[in-house]
């Protein structure tokens, strides 16, 4: 009946007042307590509904099921209205009015920049950021719960947990934000869900008991009666999440429920382009039964949220982006970070060659869906000499040919232009034997605005000596996040300068090593560090799913996701307490020491 009602009010249009006097009447009896039967609202909807059906519902059953209750706008119709969807900030439990913050950033319609915009955000400047660093002033150091204190919010959060993964399960609502992620970060339909399926599948993980499992404790005897140690995963209070455009449901969501299992209490900064998607998700929780003063919701550009990360207690900040400004943050921290930075991700084709079809088919994927902008895309391709003799790279550039803006299986990229990319492209060209493989060209037909990026799927294939000269590593090496990777070929003979390639890279987030030969892949994973690495003939760069660690290696502040591990590293710290209250009674004092 709830459900009923909600869809029911959504689709009473003011001019249709008099059609529909007997349905608002008796939803106001059901808002007031007086509620009418099922039944009767709907014969009436019904009635209502076959009379004008040609006017007005032409899409009944979709429309009705498409719009969760507790969204606030149509993803449908984002681009759409001269007056586009405002993304609100929320703080100390209220959602603060436009009026609240003076400035606005308006985001364009990614793929039709003779849209409207598919929404503004505010554009929170350092003079409105009191409200927040009070917000945070109240978090005391030992969180809003810990293994001694305020235990029931473990519970709570558990049932909150499990509530929302059931909600972000249900057909219209796992929709609803595969359409909105699509609006604001382009990505294919398939992609898009998939990213929803994963957030639910976590929810759903940690419902129930699970939260309070990661706070288990363990006990060490001591060295005589009455004294124990306890270890304990303790809180760090006030803490703060960065979080990038590309996944802009995954990772906010997997790192902030993170945060409040622990204990803690986080202010979210999401990307300004796909900030309506973090606070939908909100909305859903507060539907579960998530108390609103639980988290913040900070909307600015990166500058704003330094200031408010310099001038609050908040112990730690966890940044998922660019290596740049988690380096900067780290030094401005003084390290209190933890970091999911840069990906420039590897793959290796090993030397026994079989299901070529499908290993073309992964890397098609891995370099190129969602346009390239994951974290994870395969940046770098070793191919082993026996995989050109069976036509490897004429498969993948027929691959990647049938990718399409109309479809989005390729798409705008929001953190380049296509000129950077065409530079970079033309800058590798320049290193002797290089040859462009397929692409290099902007996408033809559309109307992307000119401050993204629009170029076909792209492989540049650099001479793997020339590569590692010292004038061109650099440039080969460079993250573009952007449909494009560097391929290079090896033979037995050089496999050691595959793995040199490897030990100068910076960053150490996902590879894969793609073979089933066992000493072949020894070889491999026991001289690389990257914290996901995939191995065997299924291997992939790609695939950040909730039931394994997701994040990089080899750096100390570095970050995971998605496992109780890496909830248990990032969002707690350890608390060792020695109890010791026995004296026994035959005691002397002995002498001074």
């Amino acid at each position: 009946e709830k459900d009923l009602i909600q869809a029911s009010i959504r689709f009473v249009p003011c001019h249709y007042s008099e059609l529909y006097k007997p349905i608002t009447m008796m939803l106001h009896k059901a808002a007031c307590g007086r509620s009418a039967s099922p039944s009767q609202l709907r014969a009436l909807l019904h009635k209502s509904i076959q009379a004008n059906k040609s006017t007005l519902f032409l899409t009944t059953t979709k429309a009705f099921s498409s719009i969760p209750g507790w969204a606030t706008f149509d993803p449908a119709l984002l681009g759409k209205n001269s007056t586009p969807h405002y993304v609100q900030n929320l703080v100390s439990g209220s959602w603060q009015e436009k009026d609240a913050i003076s400035k606005t950033i308006s985001i364009p319609d990614p793929i039709d920049k003779s849209s409207f915009p598919i929404c503004t955000v505010p554009d929170t400047q350092v003079s409105d950021l009191t409200p927040f660093i009070e917000s945070m002033k109240k978090v005391p150091k030992s969180g809003l719960h810990n293994p001694l204190k305020n235990v029931e919010r473990y519970l709570y959060l558990g049932e909150v947990t499990r509530r929302a993964g059931e909600e972000l399960s249900r057909s219209d609502v796992s929709e609803f934000f595969a359409q909105s992620i699509m609006k604001c970060s382009p990505k294919s339909h398939a992609q898009a869900l998939g990213e929803v399926k994963v957030t639910a599948a976590f929810l759903k993980n940690f419902g129930g008991d699970n939260v309070r499992f990661l706070a288990r404790s363990f006990g060490v005897p001591g060295d005589h009666l009455g004294q124990e140690s306890v270890g304990y995963r303790w809180p760090f209070g006030p803490v703060a999440i960065i979080a990038p455009f590309n996944f802009p449901l995954e990772i906010p969501v997997l790192q902030l429920m993170g945060a409040l299992f622990m204990g803690n209490k986080p202010v979210l900064k999401p990307a300004e382009k796909v900030a309506l998607v973090m606070e939908q998700f909100l909305h859903l929780l507060h539907y579960c039964g998530m108390d609103k003063e639980d988290v913040d919701l900070l909307n600015c550009q990166g500058p704003v949220a330094q200031e408010l990360i310099l001038n609050s207690p908040i112990k730690l900040t966890q940044f998922t982006g660019s290596s740049r400004v988690g380096e900067l943050l780290s030094e401005k921290t003084g390290g209190k970070v933890k970091l999911e930075d840069a990906g420039f991700d590897w793959k290796i084709l090993g030397p026994d060659v079989s299901d070529v079809e499908y290993v073309a088919w992964q890397c098609d994927q891995d370099a190129y869906a969602s346009s390239g902008q994951k974290c994870s895309a395969q940046s770098m391709l070793f191919m082993h000499e026996n995989w050109d003799d069976v036509g490897l790279l004429s498969t993948l550039k027929e691959n990647a040919s049938q990718r399409s803006l109309d479809n989005l299986t390729v798409g705008p990229v929001l953190t380049h232009t296509t000129k950077d990319i065409l530079d970079h492209t033309n800058k590798l060209l320049e290193i002797p034997g290089s040859k462009l493989l397929f692409g290099g060209k902007e996408l033809e037909k559309h109307n992307i605005p000119d401050v993204y990026g629009a170029v076909e799927p792209t492989a540049v294939f650099v001479p793997l000596d020339e590569m590692l000269k010292e004038e061109n590593f650099e440039t080969c090496a460079k993250e573009l996040f952007a449909p494009f990777q560097v391929v290079t070929k090896y033979n037995d003979a050089n496999m050691c300068l595959v793995l040199e390639a490897c030990e100068r890279m910076s960053h150490h987030l996902t590879a894969a090593v793609v073979s089933n030969d066992a000493k072949f892949l020894h070889s491999i994973l026991a001289n690389t560090v990257n914290g996901t690495t995939y191995a065997g003939k299924r291997a992939r760069t790609t695939g950040a799913p909730q039931n394994h660690w997701f994040g990089p290696a080899g750096d100390p502040r570095g970050a995971g996701i998605g496992t109780p591990e890496a909830i248990k590293l990032v969002w707690s710290c350890h608390r060792e307490i020695i109890t010791d209250n026995l004296v026994p009674d035959e005691w002397e004092k002995p002498a001074a020491t």
